[in-house]
């Protein structure tokens, strides 16, 4: 790997370790974690790695493949975020020291396996560093405490409003399984691919813009999502405490069809999504048991509309692109990934009609984005295992 190569040309050594997070793709159950919803999801065998070796002295040197800037920091003296690339990696330094005592630090060269934008990459690059750093400070965790500090440095660190889908779908992903997860609780099953389910492939279709969640409206939507939340309640005659203590979850799918008439539209909008989205998820969590890929595939592409005409996210690029999706021959399903706001577009696909879908799919793309030549591509992969060091 290059980031191997990378290290021995900075270090001049073998790195003593490789990390590996996997990108995840959530078909159905988009928007939806953060208000404590439920999801389905894979992790692919694209991701993050990280070639490494420990520093006695207590200092994190990372370098990484796609930002010309070396960051630097103690793991007693994290200090505080600073705009850059690397701040995924201090909050997860900040977060594993809260529960965890680090003696010793590290150094390393970070290497994406894809485009940046749509695949949670920085959940990746966290859990990957994360991975690196407790192996050379002896530290075992089980992957809800992994899970659990991950996301702790993504949100209370870094300040996204995220939910626990990224961490979930890459730490308790399996080949050849969907993960369905009720963010509520933490549970979990692995549904295995039935075999009677027509054979598919995991395709990715970058855009070409890349994006940050942090510096995009996806904080944005939450609020609106959770102040439609707060109103249900206090119409309803329901108990509330703070803002940021409610969540969908809390407010029944018959509260919200009596009140939303009440709400203002951006609000009533966005709880539209979430609640339709949930019952989604549970709808494709059944068919995927049942082996049913077409119905899966439609829920997908139903999910992808909501977040257009809903959410109300999705650059003018990834609509294109979704469009573009549903309109060809071999394509199951498929949606945004990611925040929505740039990135990719994900479907499942008949491996039979790869080349001639890729093909397709390129050429209205760059037909009605020119610009994006030699920025767009397509990637075919695998569901894959969760994290590794």
């Amino acid at each position: 790997m290059n980031c191997e190569v990378r290290f021995q040309e900075i270090y001049g050594r073998e790195a003593e370790g490789v990390a590996f997070a996997p990108y995840r793709v959530c078909p159905i159950g988009a928007h939806s974690d953060h208000n404590l919803g439920k999801i389905t999801g894979f992790a692919i065998n694209k991701g993050i790695h990280i070639a490494y070796s420990v520093k006695n002295n207590g200092i994190v040197e990372m370098s990484s493949l796609q930002f010309a800037k070396r960051a630097q920091w103690h793991i007693r003296e994290i200090g505080n975020k600073t705009g850059d690339w690397a701040d995924y990696l201090r909050g997860a330094t900040w977060a594993l020291s809260r529960a965890h005592t680090l003696s010793v630090g590290l150094c390393g060269v970070i290497e994406g396996s894809l485009p940046i934008g749509g695949l949670s990459s920085s959940a990746a690059v966290v859990l990957a560093f994360l991975a690196a750093l407790c192996r050379v400070n002896r530290i075992e965790l089980t992957p809800r405490e992994l899970i659990d500090i991950a996301y702790d440095g993504e949100k209370n660190y870094v300040g996204v409003n995220i939910g626990t889908l990224d961490q979930s779908c890459e730490v308790l992903g399996k080949k050849d399984h969907l993960l369905y997860l009720d963010c509520r609780d933490d549970s979990y099953e692995l549904i295995p691919t039935a075999p009677s389910m027509r054979p598919y492939q995991i395709a990715v279709f970058f855009s070409g813009l890349e994006h940050s969640l942090a510096g995009s409206k996806y904080n944005m939507r939450v609020d609106e999502l959770r102040a439609g939340v707060y109103a249900l309640q206090a119409f309803s005659g329901m108990e509330y405490g703070k803002f940021d203590q409610a969540n969908a979850r809390d407010v029944a799918w018959d509260v919200y069809q009596t009140y939303k008439d009440r709400l203002p539209e951006p609000w009533r909008k966005r709880c539209e999504h979430w609640y339709t989205e949930f019952r989604r998820v549970e709808a494709g969590a059944e068919a995927w048991r049942r082996g049913d890929l077409e119905e899966y595939g439609r829920l997908s592409f139903e999910s992808g509309w909501s977040s257009i005409h809903n959410w109300e996210s999705g650059a003018p690029e990834q609509i294109r692109l979704y469009e573009i999706m549903r309109e060809t021959d071999g394509i199951y399903g498929g949606r945004f990934s990611g925040a929505g706001f740039r990135g990719c577009c994900v479907a499942l696909i008949d491996p039979g009609r790869a080349d001639e879908i890729r093909v397709a799919v390129e050429r209205k793309y760059l037909t009605s984005f020119p610009e994006m030549k030699g920025r767009y591509s397509f990637h075919l992969c695998e569901s894959a295992d969760g994290v590794r060091a």
